[in-house]
């Protein structure tokens, strides 16, 4: 018997390409889901106190529990690796991906941190947990992120956010160094993906 989560992911996925330029829908979120905020420092919430990390805000803000998984320096190879134990521990309604930054950082070949990123989006497609993308800029003056993202959240039909992190980034009063928000940073990243949810009618 197919899964239902996985059938129903599919559903929207065929909704998603129906509706064109619009975000994507995704399953709607009941009051007790759990969504895991997967990724390295940035959902850490490195360079801020831990009740203003952007999960614990995003939590606060959609009145659901979010649970933070973020390794501080973890490469998108690590993370793959990382995913199914997380999602297992966790047995999400939603996966918010957010992942890649120190590939850039460690100049690691752009193409793997790709390959990378779209397989953890697969395997919890392949699991029944829908996903939210969210693009890591890549250093530089643009601080605009990889053109990856993108293009794998419109392979997978998923909502994407691929703005915020360049808007922060690129903000000295919303970060606390180079390449980390501060509380203020962390709040508008949280503000920006509860919208998402939002206009994807999640909550």
């Amino acid at each position: 018997m197919a899964d239902p989560r996985r059938c129903a992911i599919a559903l929207f996925a065929l909704l998603a390409v129906a509706c064109g330029g619009s975000t994507p829908p995704l399953p709607r979120l009941d009051a007790s889901a759990v969504v895991l905020a997967f990724g390295d420092s940035l959902t850490f919430g490195t360079g801020a106190s831990p009740p203003e990390s952007y999960p614990v805000q995003l939590g606060r803000l959609i009145g659901r529990k979010v649970v933070s998984a973020g390794v501080p320096g973890e490469v998108s190879a690590r993370g793959l690796e990382r995913l199914p134990g997380a999602i297992d521990t966790a047995n999400p309604q939603l996966l918010i991906l957010c992942h890649g930054g120190n590939d850039f950082l460690r100049k690691l070949p752009e193409g793997a941190a790709a390959a990378n990123v779209r397989a953890m989006v697969k395997l919890a497609r392949e699991r029944g947990v829908p996903v939210v993308l969210v693009g890591v800029p890549k250093p530089g003056l643009s601080a605009s992120p990889a053109g990856f993202y993108a293009e794998i959240a419109k392979e997978f039909g998923v909502p994407y956010e691929g703005s915020i992190l360049k808007a922060v980034l690129t903000d000295n009063d919303l970060k606390s160094d180079w390449v980390h928000p501060n509380a203020k940073g962390y709040r508008r990243i949280a503000e920006s993906v509860a919208e998402l949810l939002k206009r994807a009618k999640a909550i």
